[in-house]
C-alpha cells in the first residue's frame, strides 16, 4: 500500500470541522475517501455517530446529514463526530455488502490495515475514530422487514454496562426499545465497543421504505439522546408513531425467531408492536413449488409481542420471517 488509513484534517480543533477519513489504497481499489464531521466545545461528552454500515439501509446517511445541518449550532459542549456514509462503495451500490470483495462490514471489526477494502474501513474505524469516543451510535434500518423505529442493543455481560447502554437506549424514547439476543455473530461493530467498556446503541430507524414519517421520528430519537448525554439543551419527547405517543422496552430471544418451514411466498398477518396470543396467525406461507400444496399458517407459540415482521417476499427455508418478544424484567 503507499498510504496508511488517516484523518485528513485536525478533528482537535475548537468549533466544526469538516474533512476526511481516508482509507488506504489497496490491492483491491484506490484509496476511499469518507466524508466526516467534528463538531468540537471541549469538555464533554465523547460521540460518534456512524451510518451506511450496509449500503440499503439509507436512513441512517439521511439522518445523519440532517442532524450536520442543526448540531453545529445546538451542540452546547463535547465533541461529536458523524460520519455519515461508513461503506461507501455498499451505498452507491444499494447493496448490504461491499460489491468489490463481498464483505459485510458489520462482520468484520476490528478489520485489518491490510485486508480487502471492508477490512480496512474497519481498521480506520477501530484505530482512529473509536478512540476518540465514549459513546458511539450506529445508525441503521431494516429495508426487508417490517420494523418500528426502535433503538437496540444486545445482552452485555457487563451489569452495569448494561444498564448504561439499556437506559441510553430508552433515551431515545422511540416506539420501541429491544434487547435482541443473536448468535455468537464474530467481528460486530457493537460487540467491538462493549469489549472496550463503552456504550454502544444501534438504532433501527424503521423498515419496509424510507419515508418522511419514518425519517421525522428517527430525528426526534437522535436529538433525545444527544438531550440525554447533554450535548444539547431542550426537553424530550415522544415521537408520534401511529398517532400514538408510546414507548416500550421489550427482550426478543434466540427461540423467539419464527423461521419459514419450507420456501415459499410469506404474506404477514400482523403488525408490529401487535400483541398476539398463542396460536394467533403471524403469517401464510405460499410453498412456491407446488400448486397442489396448502398454505402454512405460521402461528405464534406464545402470548407476545411482534418486534418485526418479514415484508412480504420470498423466504428460504428456515429463513426467518418474524421477530416476537416480551416486556423486559428489570
Amino acid at each position: 500500500m503507499s498510504e496508511t488509513s488517516h484523518i485528513a484534517f485536525d478533528v482537535d480543533k475548537l468549533g466544526t470541522s469538516k474533512g476526511h477519513l481516508v482509507v488506504a489504497k489497496g490491492t483491491d481499489c484506490e484509496a476511499l475517501s469518507l466524508p466526516i464531521i467534528s463538531i468540537n466545545r471541549g469538555a464533554g461528552p465523547r460521540l460518534l455517530i456512524t451510518g451506511g454500515c450496509h449500503g440499503n439501509e439509507l436512513e441512517g446517511p439521511i439522518v445523519a446529514r440532517r442532524l450536520i445541518e442543526w448540531l453545529h449550532e445546538a451542540q452546547s459542549c463535547g465533541r461529536v463526530i458523524i460520519v455519515p456514509v461508513l461503506n461507501l462503495p455498499a451505498v452507491q451500490a444499494w447493496s448490504r455488502t461491499t460489491p468489490i470483495d463481498g464483505l459485510n462490514l458489520n462482520r468484520v471489526f476490528p478489520g485489518r490495515a491490510d485486508g480487502s477494502v471492508t477490512e480496512r474501513i474497519a481498521d480506520a474505524v477501530s484505530r482512529l475514530l473509536l478512540p476518540m469516543a465514549e459513546t458511539v451510535f450506529d445508525l441503521h434500518s431494516s429495508p426487508t422487514w417490517n420494523f418500528p423505529p426502535a433503538s437496540t442493543t444486545h445482552p452485555i455481560a457487563d451489569a452495569d454496562l448494561m444498564r448504561k447502554t439499556l437506559r441510553m437506549a430508552e433515551a431515545f424514547k422511540l416506539p420501541l426499545t429491544l434487547v435482541w439476543e443473536h448468535g455468537d455473530t464474530a467481528g460486530m461493530f457493537d460487540t467491538l465497543v462493549q469489549r472496550q467498556g463503552k456504550v454502544f446503541v444501534c438504532p433501527e430507524l424503521g423498515g419496509g421504505a424510507v419515508s418522511a414519517d419514518a425519517l421525522a421520528i428517527a430525528e426526534t430519537g437522535v436529538r433525545n439522546a444527544l438531550i440525554e448525554l447533554g450535548l444539547v439543551e431542550g426537553t424530550a419527547e415522544y415521537p408520534k408513531f401511529r398517532q400514538k405517543e408510546t414507548s416500550m422496552t421489550l427482550e426478543t430471544l434466540l427461540s423467539d425467531q419464527l423461521k419459514s418451514p419450507t420456501r415459499g411466498i410469506f404474506e404477514p398477518r400482523c403488525s408490529v408492536l401487535d400483541q398476539v396470543k398463542q396460536g394467533d396467525s403471524i403469517g401464510i406461507l405460499y410453498p412456491t413449488d407446488s400448486l397442489s400444496a396448502d398454505p402454512i399458517d405460521i402461528r405464534a407459540p406464545t402470548t407476545s409481542i411482534v418486534c418485526a415482521v418479514r415484508s412480504g417476499r420470498h423466504v428460504e427455508f428456515n429463513e426467518e420471517v418474524a421477530y416476537l418478544g416480551r416486556p423486559l424484567n428489570p
